[in-house]
């Protein structure tokens, strides 16, 4: 890790700031001289893609809604699973709603969540929760906010001594470079070059691995500094669990294989977004979904839903339309009267993750751009 960095986390937030400005400008301009003066629809969904239907956009903010009315006031979520990992989910969902993560309504929550993932991490090793499960979704987080959050309100002034702010309010760029390290680490231990529910684990699986490859893969894209070859071994074990008709084992080497539309969409989405869609396994994972647009899961439908979303959109964008539409309708029925989506793993974990399976329709996440 380059140390200038951390002494030079200012500057380096501007820059990130400016970067993630210019992808998300070009939309706040566009849509003022929409306002300004009359626009074909065919010039806006040529620029932009389809306007966000208002059954998504109403979904989404009672979704939003709820989030904000159930965080408590030290920025995490209770009521089911509890951590990092949850508060980085609840923090996804709010950046990837077009709202202005600094001005906007959701500004202030998004803020305590930041300063939740931040001061529960361990300083020394990086780690973020009891899993690293929560340290994945956490890192992933913490990238999506860097640069996109202007940090110089992120902390109350006034309050500790100096020597306390400096060890316990580190920046975003801080904690998402030690969550970077802490991942690396985890992964040159163990010998599948991958990851488990431990940070000391020997083993692995295709899940958790997925949570913390794409927030590796997060950091990278917002300039931080994750070796090729750390990415050659992760992609090296997502290959060695691919069958050639697609499908995806848990853990271990070649076996195991069932159904398991989670899997197959996590697979596809870390050959995606690692830029290996040319890899037989990742075209094997790709085709299977396409195959199965209409296949319901059993069990952990959220879950499985997040990553189908951005595996879809990620590797044929009009499959991922004709299932984008029988999702919307699903979920139409499903979303409860306080606007949450419950899961067995709690209603933030249910309502954050559906509404990222519905972001695909926004589009304000960098780790959600093609």
């Amino acid at each position: 890790m380059h140390h200038s960095r951390l002494n030079s986390e200012h500057g380096c937030t501007s820059k990130r700031l400016a970067m993630r400005l210019a992808v998300c400008l070009p939309m706040v301009c566009f849509t003022t001289k929409v306002l300004a003066q009359p626009v074909p629809a065919p010039l806006f969904r040529a620029a932009y893609g389809e306007v966000v239907p208002r059954d998504v956009r109403e979904m989404v903010d009672r979704g939003l809604q709820y989030l904000v009315k159930t965080q408590n006031e030290s920025g995490s979520w209770a009521g089911g699973q509890q951590g990092p990992g949850v508060t980085g989910l609840a923090l996804l969902a709010m950046l990837a709603s077009g709202e202005d993560p600094n001005f906007g309504r959701y500004s202030q929550p998004i803020r305590r969540g930041l300063r939740n993932i931040i001061s529960a991490q361990n300083a020394d090793t990086g780690y973020l929760g009891s899993s690293m499960y929560h340290h994945g979704f956490g890192m992933l987080a913490l990238a999506e906010a860097y640069g996109a959050v202007d940090e110089r309100n992120l902390w109350p002034t006034g309050q500790g001594s100096r020597q306390d702010q400096q060890a316990n309010r580190r920046s975003v760029g801080q904690a998402l470079e030690l969550a970077v390290r802490a991942a690396l680490t985890s992964q040159k231990k163990n010998p599948l070059g991958a990851w488990r529910y431990s940070p000391d684990a020997t083993d692995a699986d295709t899940s958790v691995s997925g949570a913390v490859l794409v927030g590796l893969l997060a950091a990278r894209n917002a300039g931080i500094e994750v070796p090729d070859a750390a990415m050659d071994r992760a992609i090296a074990y997502y290959t060695s669990v691919t069958s050639p008709s697609g499908q995806v084992a848990y853990s271990g080497g070649m076996g195991g294989f069932n159904e398991s539309i989670a899997r197959i969409s996590i697979a596809s989405l870390v050959y995606s977004v690692a830029r290996r869609k040319d890899l037989p396994q990742a075209k094997a994972t790709s085709k299977y979904l396409r195959e199965r647009l209409e296949a319901t899961p059993h069990a952990y439908k959220e879950y499985t839903r997040y990553y189908q979303s951005q595996a879809l959109f990620q590797t044929d964008l009009e499959a991922w339309q004709k299932w984008n539409k029988r999702l919307v309708r699903q979920l139409k029925k499903a979303q409860k009267k306080d606007g949450s989506f419950p899961d067995q793993f709690g209603g933030a974990v249910g309502t954050s993750m559906t509404l990222l399976a519905l972001a695909l329709n926004y589009r304000f996440l960098p780790i959600y751009e093609r």
